[in-house]
């Protein structure tokens, strides 16, 4: 919202101040910069979400991101419309600020919040024996459309119908909650955030690597991880989709025919150009050190 202290945040926003101003959720991120400069426009919350840590893929993300632009295609935009919106991530952002571009870009695309969420910030999928099987093709699939965006990193999120909050799969981010007796529920970074009277907890908790938790504002219920999540996994036959349209390397290679012998000529093997070699490499390098320990 702005480069503040929690201290000026009151007074400089007027309208916090007035009694008639009401709201059933609140996200708030206070934060030192560490790894960009404060300014203004990388104030959080962002427009969709709120982030505590940071993002390591960020590069390996951006760079996707600007490679899929020349392929999307949408029902709600036109390509023209489309081509409007790119780059879709800000290079004069923070990691912050291309996620939460890119949480954007594919909610207006027609993917709900939580789902989106999801596939940004999956679970520790590909080496767990104990997930259900549905579960982690749901997973293998977001893999193909989207890059993790690995933390560590706390991740808190609105679009004003559902808000929530999402632990990346490291973990190495508290994310602690109490759910009160008045029907409210405070999640924080730490214990003691804000002062809750003990009668009044019915339950606290934290997230777990790759959980969600999730509140539907319309339907004014809590949402726990696995409800929202199996929703969206029985929504599609995501194992049909993996079975049809994956291709494994491994099945390509032993499909087929055997590559011819290449032979060497005139002293020199064909084959070495393709790993970077060149003759200045074999008589300029390699023969010396060679030579050397003989």
């Amino acid at each position: 919202m702005g480069m503040l202290t929690p201290a000026q945040l009151f007074p400089y926003f007027k309208d916090l101040q007035d009694p008639r101003y009401e709201t059933n959720f609140a996200m708030v991120h206070t934060r030192f910069a560490t790894n960009t400069f404060p300014s203004w426009d990388r104030a959080q919350p962002m427009r969709f979400l709120a982030h505590n840590g940071e993002i390591n893929t960020l590069q390996g993300n951006h760079n996707n991101m600007n490679s899929r632009e020349g392929k999307f295609s949408s029902k709600y935009f036109s390509h023209e419309e489309l081509s409007a919106m790119y780059p879709i991530c800000d290079e004069n952002t923070s990691d912050s600020g291309m996620l939460d571009n890119t949480v954007e870009f594919m909610v207006i695309n027609g993917r709900i919040l939580p789902e989106v969420m999801m596939m940004c910030i999956p679970e520790p999928w590909e080496n767990n024996p104990y997930m259900d099987s549905s579960k982690r093709e749901y997973y293998q699939w977001c893999s193909s459309v989207m890059e993790p965006w690995d933390g560590p990193g706390l991740f808190v999120f609105s679009d004003s119908r559902y808000i929530g909050a999402i632990l990346d799969r490291n973990g190495l981010r508290p994310a602690r909650y109490y759910i009160t007796s008045d029907d409210e529920l405070i999640m924080a970074s730490e214990v003691g955030t804000v002062t809750v009277p003990k009668a009044t907890i019915m339950h606290k908790g934290r997230l777990q690597p790759g959980h969600m938790l999730l509140v539907d504002m319309k339907e004014g219920k809590l949402i726990r991880d696995g409800e929202m999540k199996q929703q969206l996994i029985s929504a599609h036959p995501f194992a049909q989709w993996i079975a049809d349209k994956v291709i494994h390397i491994d099945k390509v290679v032993s499909a087929s025919p055997p590559a011819p012998e290449v032979k060497p000529e005139m002293g020199f093997d064909a084959r070495l150009p393709s790993v970077g070699y060149t003759l200045e490499h074999i008589f300029k390098l390699l023969i010396p050190m060679y030579s050397a320990l003989i």
